[in-house]
């Protein structure tokens, strides 16, 4: 899969078949997460595959989302804000949930390239989640992705914003570019 397509292509799945998916897959969409950059070169994050039944359905209860229940995986991201505290002592938070969010959008895109859905869980119990996962009570849970094979039939999904209203050249909200109806390349357009 091509990025731009598997970019572009990316949809949250929140009906999943019951074809169990090749733990291998999830693996490799894990050992990807760790050419993600990094503040330091530290690498905070630890994850926990779930694969039994009790537990998913636990988790899904945790986190208010029925759907999670029909996944035969779950990964529970986990990170150790410490480890980064040391070197970035007043922006270890920042850092930490930013370098989260690029390891877990490399995760999300190889999970696609293996052909597997999930749906990035922000909203959980993080206090219950920890409990029945025995993780350390200092480290913190940064996201929950179900996994699995969906089941739903999706179209491509549409960029959230029009190009025009983001971006800005040189200051804020000083337009440089002219509106054109297709951006063709990847060079500068509208100059």
């Amino acid at each position: 899969m091509e990025l731009k397509e598997a970019i572009e292509g990316r949809k949250s799945a929140r009906k999943f078949s019951s074809k169990k998916a090749d733990w291998r897959n999830i693996i490799e969409a894990i050992h990807s997460t760790q050419y993600a950059p990094m503040a330091g070169s530290i690498f905070p994050f630890k994850f926990v595959v779930i694969d039994n039944k009790e537990l998913i359905e636990e988790i899904a209860g945790w986190a208010e989302q029925d759907f999670i229940k029909q996944a035969k995986y779950a990964v529970v991201v986990v990170s150790d804000e410490d480890m980064v505290k040391s070197s970035f002592p007043k922006k270890s938070g920042v850092f930490t949930h930013q370098e989260a969010g690029a390891a877990m959008e490399n995760f999300i895109l190889t999970l696609g390239d293996f052909g597997l859905s999930t749906c990035w869980i922000g909203h959980f119990n993080e206090e219950k989640i920890k409990k029945a996962l025995k993780i350390p009570e200092e480290n913190c849970i940064e996201a929950i992705f179900p996994i699995g094979y969906s089941s739903e039939k999706t179209k491509k999904p549409k960029a959230k914003s029009n190009i025009y209203n983001i971006l800005y050249f040189n200051r804020w909200e000083h337009d440089r570019m002219r509106k054109v109806e297709k951006i063709e390349s990847r060079g500068p357009e509208g100059y």
